[in-house]
Parts: structure tokens; C-alpha cells; sequence
């Protein structure tokens, strides 16, 4: 569960990226977080991450009050939120295989359990084909769903997609966020921070809007046929 009480940011430029934000985001739900440039959406990823501290409220993401963790259990907390990056963020000198078993290694899980598991979360984004392959031999498409698989790999009970289309052909963006659907329709929370309209007056579900720094809309919408 997300969630943000009161929750004001404000940077030491002066700049109020946050003002008094309320948001709950229960476990197993989809949403979209919409707003232009500049409206909070990275404040408020940063925020969930721990990366920047609330200036005024509070905020608890997975069980964990942000407001009072010690910096030594900021990992612990991270390893329970995957990851999707608009620019792929792939180690160019590994395969797919390695990216993804990347993330297990570098917690030493079990080179057995290693196996088993990033297997089945290639299997999941439909790149049992490209697991030899390196980055420069993938589409743009191939590369975001490695980065989905990678941010899966961990069962995280959280992902957060940070502008996962935003690199990729229009076509493939449907794609992409039907298997961001498919990966939540298996219980994992995701939060999908994205500025193309149409794919969620597509999708449709819960919207959450930001506007110069709080949320102006918060409720479902009826997704469309349109594409």
C-alpha cells in the first residue's frame, strides 16, 4: 500500500513541487498518473523511493513509514518496488538473461532460484527467443519489456513505470501497457506515471491527475475501443 498524508514537497529553490497531497494507493490496484512537465510526478516517484523527504506530512510505501526510516533500511525498502525507466537503463555488455539475473545476484539469492525465476519472468514478457541476445539487438519494444522483467524479477509488491512508453513506437505502447495489466492482474500493484492521453482514455481505470503540484483529479474512468 501507498500512501501519502498532507504531503508537501518543497525544494530549496523555493520551488513547491508538492502542496498538501492525500493519496491512497491499495494493495493490487492499476493506476495512471497524469500532468504535464513539471506538474510533480517525478517529486512524488522520488518521494515513494525515498531519494527526497517530505517537507511537511507523511508517507508509508509498502509497510514502511518514510518519515522515520533509518537510512540503512532505504534498500530493504527499494527491493520491494520494481522499477520501469522510460530510457531502459540496460547494461549494454549483458544478454537479457543477465540484466534481469542481475538483480537477483547483487542480493545473493540462490544461483538455483536465480535460474527458475528469471526464466519465468522471460517467459512472462514473451522473450524466451531473446534471453542470449544483447540490448543492441532488441527492439525498442523487446528492450522495455527486459526492463519489465527486471523490474519484476524480485516480486516486488510494487512497480512503478516512470513514462514507460515514451521510447517506443506508438503501436508498441499498447503492448506494453496490456502486459503492465497482465503483471497487475496477478495481484502486484502498479503505478504507471505517463503523459500519453490516449492510452488511458483507452485502458481507462483509476486516473490520478497532477497540476502544479496536487492531485485535481482522482477517480475511474470507462476505457474506449479507440486506438
Amino acid at each position: 500500500m501507498v500512501e501519502l498524508k498532507d504531503v508537501s514537497v518543497k525544494y530549496s529553490t523555493g520551488v513547491d513541487a508538492l502542496n498538501h497531497i492525500n493519496l491512497r494507493i491499495n494493495d493490487g490496484d492499476f493506476a495512471f498518473v497524469v500532468g504535464s512537465s513539471g506538474a510533480g510526478k517525478s517529486t512524488m516517484i522520488k518521494l515513494l523511493l525515498k531519494e527526497i523527504d517530505a517537507t511537511e506530512g507523511t508517507v508509508c510505501v509498502n509497510g514502511y513509514h518514510l518519515n522515520k526510516l533509518k537510512r540503512r533500511k532505504i534498500p530493504e525498502l527499494r527491493r520491494t518496488i520494481g522499477i520501469v525507466f522510460q530510457d531502459f537503463r540496460l547494461i549494454p555488455t549483458m544478454t537479457v538473461y543477465e540484466n534481469i539475473a542481475f538483480v537477483l545476484r547483487v542480493i545473493d539469492a540462490p544461483t538455483k532460484y536465480i535460474k527458475k525465476r528469471v526464466a519465468y519472468v522471460i517467459g512472462l514478457v514473451g522473450l524466451q527467443d531473446k534471453a542470449k541476445h544483447f540490448p543492441s539487438e532488441l527492439s525498442g519494444g523487446e528492450m522495455q519489456r527486459v526492463a519489465i522483467a527486471r523490474a519484476l524479477v524480485n516480486d516486488p509488491k510494487l512497480i512503478i513505470a516512470d513514462e514507460p512508453t515514451g521510447n517506443i513506437d506508438p503501436e508498441l505502447s499498447f503492448e506494453i501497457v496490456e502486459l503492465l495489466k497482465s503483471i497487475n492482474a496477478c495481484g502486484t500493484t502498479i503505478l504507471m506515471v505517463t503523459h500519453e492521453h490516449e492510452l488511458v482514455r483507452h485502458f481507462g481505470g483509476r486516473i490520478i491527475n497532477i497540476d502544479n503540484g496536487e492531485i485535481v483529479f482522482d477517480d475511474i474512468m470507462e476505457g474506449t475501443d479507440e486506438i
